[in-house]
């Protein structure tokens, strides 16, 4: 059975979460290899492919988190960060929780110049100016110059009292909004579609679980075996049950969902169930 190569990852993806007597079974009817190790490719490879435009925002931002300076290197080469993150790559600003120190720039990074148009507030600035803010134009434009270091500012500030609707939308809206100020803007009727529409998701979990199409989702998945590592686990413990409950050791399940998944317009869950279910 032949596939195209995005198949082949989501496949490989999902029977990599089955029992391993039952791989073996399934990759031969099925006909999909056994994997290599999940290791990172040479480096162009790896730019094209978290360049892929399948890759949301947020999956570049957990591969920033690892505070890995040829990591970083990759994603900024990949044209797909936007300006405000990129700058903070470039000022050496750490994404993962060990924070306060500076991360040094790895090979095409090291000289290069900061993105046009992105500038920073100065000390003290940023709560003001988001508060000044009056339209959705001046939000982005202010969400767009806080540095990693004045999130905590803007959180307590928003806590005191709230700021204007079009400065908390764009804050929301960058893709490294800490999870405790997004939560408290995330009830308003648009959220959920504003968030997606830009590419921004919870985490690899929710991704997983609501995010579609199933073949896309799951290639990107594969992709953050190396690409977001750390990050892995929250998917995967949430297709597993899913995966061993619905296909299990059953070939013909699995011969069904790949027959399935090129064209199927729903979530993974749905996909794993629904393919258990026919067969």
């Amino acid at each position: 059975m032949q596939h195209h190569r995005d198949t082949d990852r989501a496949l490989d993806l999902l029977i990599s979460l089955a029992g391993a007597d039952d791989a073996e079974r399934v990759r031969e009817r099925i006909g999909v290899a056994a994997p290599a190790a999940a290791q990172r490719p040479d480096r162009w490879a790896a730019v094209s492919a978290i360049g892929e435009a399948a890759l949301p925002v947020s999956a570049r931002l957990w591969m920033l988190e690892a505070d890995d300076p040829e990591l970083n290197e990759l994603v900024v080469l990949s044209a797909r960060l936007p300006g405000a993150l990129e700058m903070s790559v470039l000022m050496g600003e750490p994404f993962g929780p060990d924070g306060g120190r500076t991360l040094p720039l790895h090979g095409a990074l090291q000289g290069r110049p900061m993105p046009l148009g992105v500038t920073r507030f100065a000390p003290g600035e940023a709560v003001p100016a988001l508060r000044a803010v009056g339209t959705m134009q001046q939000g982005r434009r202010a969400a767009a110059q806080l540095g990693r270091a004045d999130w905590t500012a803007v959180i307590e500030a928003d806590v005191a009292d709230p700021l204007p609707g079009f400065a908390r939308w764009a804050l929301a809206l960058r893709p490294d909004c800490p999870g405790v100020l997004r939560e408290r803007f995330s009830d308003h009727p648009s959220y959920a579609y504003r968030m997606r529409n830009s590419g921004i998701v919870a985490s690899p979990a929710v991704y997983a679980r609501e995010w579609r199409s199933a073949r896309s989702v799951l290639a990107v998945l594969h992709t953050g075996r190396w690409a977001f590592p750390t990050r892995m686990p929250e998917a995967e413990e949430l297709l597993r049950p899913l995966v061993l409950g619905s296909l299990g050791g059953n070939v013909e399940a699995w011969a069904v969902l790949a027959q399935l998944l090129p064209t199927f317009t729903g979530t993974v869950p749905e996909l794993i169930v629904t393919s258990g279910a026919i067969a």
